[in-house]
């Protein structure tokens, strides 16, 4: 299995507002930079579809060692709060509704297809990856604006 590393991040200007993401893959000495945005979305939307769109784009299951500044995406995944929330039919423990149900369902299918491993970093900490990701980001959602 091959080890792929991701780097992610999302951005929005105004939550909700326009919005942006970017991702970064690394395979060996091959790197590739997928990026795309939204007129009118939420921050944690373009963090998951950052990694959803990262996810998509490898063609085989692979070792996906992901870095992350989204803590509702990595503690979606690795404390299993989506997977809950999903076995409860898109509720959380206090009953209300979790948000971005549609993005989660995709996410956790392609979690399912890779193993991923999280690496949670602190944002704007001069982590390079995760930098040029927010760039990647902004740049995106400022298209809309």
């Amino acid at each position: 299995m091959k080890t792929v590393y991701m780097y992610t991040d999302g951005a929005c200007s105004g939550n909700p507002g326009p919005g942006g993401w970017g991702t970064i893959l690394k395979y060996k000495s091959t790197e590739k930079r997928l990026s795309g945005g939204e007129k009118n979305t939420t921050n944690n939307r373009m963090e998951l579809t950052a990694v959803i769109m990262g996810l998509r784009a490898l063609k085989e299951s692979c070792h996906v060692i992901l870095t992350t500044d989204s803590k509702y995406v990595s503690d979606g995944i690795s404390k299993g709060w989506a997977e809950s929330w999903k076995e409860n039919g898109w509720r959380k423990k206090d009953k209300k509704p979790a948000l971005n149900p549609d993005l989660w369902d995709e996410l956790l299918a392609l979690t399912h297809k890779h193993r991923v491993e999280i690496i949670w970093v602190r944002g704007h900490d001069g982590h390079p990856e995760n930098e040029e990701c927010d760039k990647m980001a902004v740049a995106e959602s400022q298209k809309f604006i």
